[in-house]
């Protein structure tokens, strides 16, 4: 007898490496700083493109951009942004690779203000994650007022590469929103 697969998000049937990214990430929350910056910085390079782009890629980030370490990305030097435009490894985007150098010193300034970015971050839904329980991919939208507002204060403190539309897909990958469809294997665990 043949083992099917589970029930699954539509979005994440492409590849194994998504289906794994799906079962075992995506929505979990996360409330760990370090963990934060890794998805928000890959959240912004994905912007107008796809997730599975950055995912194929997510090794080849963590090495350039030293384990999404945030001090040390603060400091990165003129030398260092050459060098990481000229890694194929990653997406060589000149204004996103700046951007993250400035959103990890907003980063900082944040975790300086709140305790912890952590702190920030889930205030927004008074630390516990917003269930949406979606019937369908239909059901799930690319942004909400909250992530609009979410979004602003953001740019507000410095942030770039933080539109709505990222800001949301940021929410469902660190598990502030849960929009696992009804159907979902994930949703029965």
């Amino acid at each position: 007898m043949k083992n099917e697969d589970p029930v699954r998000c539509g979005w994440c049937s492409a590849s194994d490496l998504y289906k794994k990214y799906h079962d075992e990430e995506w929505g979990v929350p996360v409330y760990d700083d370090a963990s934060l910056f890794e998805f928000l910085i890959l959240e912004t390079f994905q912007a107008g493109l796809s997730w599975i782009t950055i995912l194929n890629k997510r090794e080849n980030f963590r090495n350039a951009f030293d384990h999404f370490d945030y001090k040390k990305i603060a400091n990165y030097s003129e030398d260092k942004i050459e060098e990481l435009l000229h890694n194929t490894g990653i997406i060589r985007n000149k204004l996103k690779v700046k951007a993250t150098i400035s959103n990890a010193q907003a980063f900082i300034k944040v975790q300086e203000e709140f305790g912890s970015f952590s702190e920030y971050i889930w205030k927004f839904t008074d630390g516990k994650p917003i269930d949406n329980n979606p019937k369908t991919l239909k059901d799930v939208p690319a942004t909400t007022p909250l992530s609009d507002a979410i979004s602003k204060d953001l740019k507000k403190r410095g942030f770039k590469f933080v539109g709505s539309t990222v800001i949301y897909a940021h929410m469902q990958a660190t598990g502030m929103v849960n929009d696992h469809i009804e159907d979902c294997w994930t949703r029965k665990k």
